[in-house]
């Protein structure tokens, strides 16, 4: 196999079972820290950095800062993506750790509205789109380290367990958030209890770097990256991952965002409007709300590593459409259980909707990967993922909010939701199955490589002198 000029500053190829701890953990903590955000926004930051007479409109101001940290994550994408397609997997998953990790243990820190005023809002808005530019690099890069170092044959299982991080933070967070709960008053969360959660950030930031930073680079990629040497050698001139990705294969980019979609708008409604429904519509503690994402994210972690080895089996776009399409109909099932006020009614209503996205989400990082070619891998799956997060899981918070308080019914909140959905059906029904895909292959024409090969014979034309 051909090197790389950076293979001698890299560790010896690391075990896949380390890769994916490494994945998980990293993940996991970075969901934490996004999640951390959405659970406080639908508790407690409209009160702190929102005040309004009316509950709904400070929440919805809340949530507004919620969905920037969305609108960052394509810019994060790109940004990360092209210099993780340039100098390498690992490096920037550490950058996005650092990043992530220090915007939300400075949030634990901020002084509220009722100290410093308007510029309370401002810092925390500020704070909110750098956690959203590294999640936006975070997410690329997690899934592709694992998949590049996995095999074909059960790609889709290794790659589901970063995956199941998201789940993971979920469940640290609102763990976290809902054991405050229960020890503490409502006045004194709200005047004190709600910092440290984010100031625990700090720690696990250490704990996820010391894991990280031992893993080494993708061989997959340390191969493509020859490969570039060589063409650059030969006077190639090559595009930005960015502009290659889009002109040979944006199709796969629009796949992706079909894909990821209805994947995204149900998973911030099961979640984050979840809170917003059981405290402000049905009247009901925050312990009811917090503890039901509890029990249906302890079942969604361990399930989707399950949906992904069963993509390993049948199929990456079967085992999303058993999801997508169960979660058409869940959609108006879920709030006519979430009515009943029975907490045991309300957690199955959030387990079987979370077991349902895991069917979506679990092969979607196989799926993904499997849409590019290294070299772009990165800028291509950031790029369609995280632009399906700006109108999938940026709005959907907001809109099932603004439903609520224009309807005062869930059925318009229903109909949204299993319209998003089925986007997401449509998409993958006419999408390109993936499974058995050869990373280390391309599959999409790049003419850079064919002119080089041309001039390496002698037959190519035009070509571009080395020391030009």
């Amino acid at each position: 196999m051909a090197t790389s000029p950076i293979t001698a500053d890299q560790p010896p190829r690391t075990g896949i079972a380390r890769v994916i701890s490494a994945s998980l953990i990293g993940t996991t903590i970075e969901w934490y820290d996004f999640f951390l955000y959405g659970s406080a926004a639908a508790l407690v930051f409209n009160e702190l950095f929102f005040p309004s007479s009316e509950p709904l409109v400070g929440t919805l101001l809340a949530f507004l800062t919620y969905a920037i940290g969305f609108l960052a994550r394509p810019l994060g994408g790109v940004v990360f993506g092209h210099f993780g397609d340039k100098v390498g997997r690992k490096k920037l998953l550490v950058i996005s750790l650092l990043m992530m990790g220090g915007a939300t243990f400075a949030m634990g820190l901020l002084p509220t509205h009722a100290t410093i005023g308007v510029g309370a809002p401002i810092l925390l808005t500020l704070l909110r789109v750098i956690q959203g530019f590294a999640l936006g690099g975070e997410w690329g890069g997690a899934v592709l380290i694992v998949s590049e170092h996995g095999d074909e044959k059960n790609r889709g299982f290794w790659a589901s367990w970063p995956q199941a991080g998201a789940p993971g933070g979920n469940l640290l967070a609102t763990g976290v958030l809902a054991l405050l709960a229960a020890f503490q008053s409502d006045e004194a969360f709200l005047a004190w209890g709600w910092r440290i959660p984010f100031l625990l950030s700090g720690l696990l930031v250490v704990v996820g770097l010391w894991i990280r930073v031992s893993v080494s680079e993708s061989p997959v990629f340390l191969e493509a990256q020859a490969k570039a040497a060589a063409r650059e050698a030969a006077g190639v001139k090559q595009e930005a991952p960015v502009t290659e990705v889009l002109r040979t294969n944006g199709r796969g980019v629009l796949t992706a965002i079909g894909t990821r979609l209805g994947e995204n708008i149900s998973y911030y409604i099961l979640t984050a409007f979840l809170l917003v429904y059981v405290t402000t519509h049905l009247g009901l503690s925050k312990s009811n709300g917090l503890n039901a994402v509890l029990i249906g994210s302890a079942v969604h972690f361990v399930t989707i590593p399950l949906w992904g080895a069963l993509s390993d089996r049948i199929g990456r776009r079967p085992v999303t459409l058993i999801g997508s399409v169960g979660m058409i109909g869940w959609a108006f099932a879920f709030f006519a259980m979430l009515d009943t006020k029975s907490f045991p009614v309300i957690a199955l209503a959030v387990t079987v909707g979370l077991l349902l996205h895991g069917a979506m989400y679990g092969p979607q990082a196989a799926f993904i990967s499997e849409m590019f070619d290294t070299r772009v891998r990165y800028s291509g799956a950031s790029m369609g993922s995280q632009l399906a997060s700006i109108i999938g899981g940026a709005l959907a918070p907001i809109i099932a909010v603004e439903l609520l308080k224009d309807y005062d019914s869930s059925l318009p909140i229903s109909v949204y939701l299993a319209a998003g959905v089925l986007v997401t059906t449509l998409t993958v029904l006419v999408a390109k199955e993936t499974l058995g895909r050869n990373l280390a292959q391309d599959e999409q024409r790049d003419p850079a490589s064919e002119k080089a090969a041309g001039d390496r014979e002698g037959v190519g034309r035009d070509r571009v002198p080395a020391d030009n």
